[in-house]
């Protein structure tokens, strides 16, 4: 994800294997890695897997060296057995295999894989992305919202990560809540006591199991906001079921995507993030009786050296 790949992310917290001699196998072949000796380190896990053969994590290390040293055909095995022995997916490695081997592209990544990379990497986040790669989305966004003139009596901010839009639009709502998948991000965007209103949801669930109705009736917000948050996400229809449960008449939805470019659909980018048609949102937008009242074509943060094309929307219910 972002400047970091998100393998490289993932890795950070991959559980012990559980032996002393496979771990030191496998942190050696992380340094190999490192150092630009993507086959040696590739050679060094095979070793540490042969101790720990029902190691997760270890293949999805393995799969990774072998992409890195071009072996294809072996790092979608390795993909393959990480699948096998970590059914819920929080490496991520259907999307991987999706990229490697043409296979399905999943409508979603699995929510564990999302949950557990923001998770990872609360802590450092925002110097991550703001300090680093140049995001400006809030900022940007913020501008959009203050340019309908309106004071909105309540602004749900969806995906709302650490709070870095929170700040932004606090001004023009009269109550702000915010809602992520992630507790370590909630826990970081509760600490700028900007939000009146900070919960655990899942926005690839449908709205009744999202987690954003706990607390509130339908149709009780006048602004809806998803800063950075859709290319998580893939097939976009259970995030904007929730929107039109969440949106009240005349409300505001502010969003961004990826720009996918022409078409009617997304795809999956090598970063692992989906990135989204402008056809796409309009049928969506026209489906739940939005009207897009603006859209911005925008560089929307740089990945290593390359910047990421977005667009950002306003649209009126």
């Amino acid at each position: 994800m972002h400047r970091h790949s998100t393998g490289q992310i993932m890795q950070q917290s991959q559980l012990s294997s559980g032996d002393v001699i496979a771990d030191r196998r496998a942190d050696y072949a992380k340094m190999l890695d490192e150092g630009g000796e993507p086959d040696a380190a590739a050679e060094l896990m095979e070793q540490a897997l042969e101790l720990t053969p029902g190691w997760a994590a270890g293949w999805y290390r393995l799969a990774t060296y072998r992409e890195r040293a071009g072996k294809v055909e072996s790092a979608i095995e390795a993909f393959l057995k990480t699948l096998t022995l970590d059914p819920e997916d929080i490496f991520g490695a259907s999307l991987k295999l999706a990229l490697l081997d043409g296979s399905n592209t999943p409508d979603r990544p699995a929510s564990r894989y999302v949950e557990r990379l923001f998770d990872d990497y609360a802590a450092r986040f925002e110097t991550s992305l703001v300090e680093r790669l140049d995001y400006s989305v809030p900022q940007k966004l913020a501008a959009l919202v203050a340019a309908t003139g309106r004071k909105y009596s309540l602004a749900v901010d969806l995906g709302c990560g650490t709070g870095l839009l929170g700040p932004e639009i606090r001004a023009y709502a009269g109550r702000l809540e915010g809602y992520d998948l992630s507790q370590k991000m909630l826990a970081k965007a509760g600490e700028k006591t900007i939000y009146d209103h900070l919960a655990r949801a899942d926005l690839s669930l449908a709205p009744e199991g999202s987690g954003v109705f706990a607390d509130g009736a339908d149709h009780r917000a006048d602004l809806v906001t998803a800063a950075d948050v859709l290319m998580y996400l893939g097939d976009l229809e259970s995030t904007f079921a929730i929107v039109d449960r969440l949106a009240s008449s005349g409300a505001d939805f502010a969003f961004s995507v990826e720009d996918a470019g022409e078409g009617d659909g997304f795809h999956l980018a090598p970063s692992l993030r989906y990135a989204h048609t402008e056809a796409y949102v309009r049928s969506l937008c026209r489906r739940c009786g939005f009207e897009i009242v603006e859209t911005v074509k925008t560089t929307i943060r740089m990945d290593g050296a390359k910047p990421v094309a977005g667009i950002l929307f306003i649209a009126r219910r």
